[in-house]
C-alpha cells in the first residue's frame, strides 16, 4: 500500500496526524510505504523571527481566539503523547525545510528529517527560517550539517518542493494533512488511529476484490 501524505513541518495537526498514522501502521498486517509530500500552509515570507502567538493573533483576530485555538490543539496533542511548546515556538516559512526534507529523503531519512524539524519548531524553539538553524537540526540526525548548509544556499530541491505545491493545487488540497492512498482514496484530518487503520484494511479489502475481479 502507498501513502501519499501532504503535510507542512509547522502544523501541529500534521504532527498529530503523522503520530497517529505510524500508530495505525503498526496494527496494520499489510506492507506500507509512506511518502510525506511539500504543503505550505502559508507561503507567505517571515522577514524576521515572530513568536507563534504573536503570529496566530494577528491572523485570527486577537489574542483570545489565538490563546482558544493553541491551548485546543495542545490539549489534544498531549493526549496523545506529544508535546507543543508554544512559550517557544517561532512562525516561519518552510519551504526551505521542505527543500531538507528532499535532501534528507535522497539519503533514505525523510521521515526522520520530518520527525526532527518537527520537535525543533514545537519544542525545541528553533527558527526554521533560518538556513543555519535547519542544518543544525540535520545535524542533530547524523546527517552532515555542513552540507545540508550548502545545499540550503543553492537552488537545490526547489523543483521538488515546487512539484509538490502544484500537484497539491491540482488534486484541491486545502488542508492537512491528506493522505492520498494507493493514488485514488483521500483521508484528511488528523484522524484518530482506529479510524485510520480502518480506512486502512477497508481499501485493502477493495483493492483485493479489484485484483480478484
Amino acid at each position: 500500500m502507498d501513502i501519499q501524505v501532504w503535510s507542512d513541518v509547522v502544523c501541529p495537526w500534521c504532527y498529530l496526524g503523522k503520530a497517529r498514522l505510524e500508530k495505525a501502521i503498526a496494527q496494520f498486517d499489510g506492507d506500507v510505504t509512506v511518502t510525506y509530500r511539500a504543503f505550505q500552509l502559508d507561503p507567505a515570507p517571515v522577514p524576521r523571527p515572530v513568536p507563534i502567538r504573536d503570529a496566530m493573533a494577528a491572523k485570527v483576530g486577537g489574542w483570545n481566539r489565538a490563546e482558544e485555538m493553541l491551548a485546543h490543539v495542545t490539549s489534544i496533542a498531549a493526549a496523545d503523547g506529544l508535546r507543543l511548546d508554544y512559550d517557544r515556538a517561532i512562525a516561519a516559512n518552510t519551504f526551505d525545510s521542505h527543500r531538507l526534507i528532499a535532501w534528507a529523503s535522497g539519503q533514505g531519512r525523510q521521515a526522520d528529517m520530518l520527525d526532527a524539524l518537527q520537535r525543533a519548531h514545537f519544542t525545541g524553539g528553533a527558527d526554521l527560517g533560518s538556513r543555519p538553524a535547519l542544518a543544525g537540526v540535520a545535524a542533530s540526525i547524523g546527517l552532515d550539517g555542513a552540507a545540508a548548509l550548502a545545499y540550503l544556499e543553492s537552488e537545490a530541491g526547489t523543483g521538488a518542493v515546487t512539484t509538490d505545491l502544484t500537484e497539491a493545487r491540482e488534486l484541491g488540497i486545502t488542508s492537512v494533512p491528506t493522505f492520498l492512498i494507493d493514488g485514488k482514496y483521500t483521508v484528511q484530518g488528523a484522524q484518530e488511529p482506529a479510524t485510520l487503520l480502518a480506512a486502512l484494511e477497508e481499501i485493502a479489502r477493495r483493492e483485493a476484490v479489484d485484483i480478484d475481479l
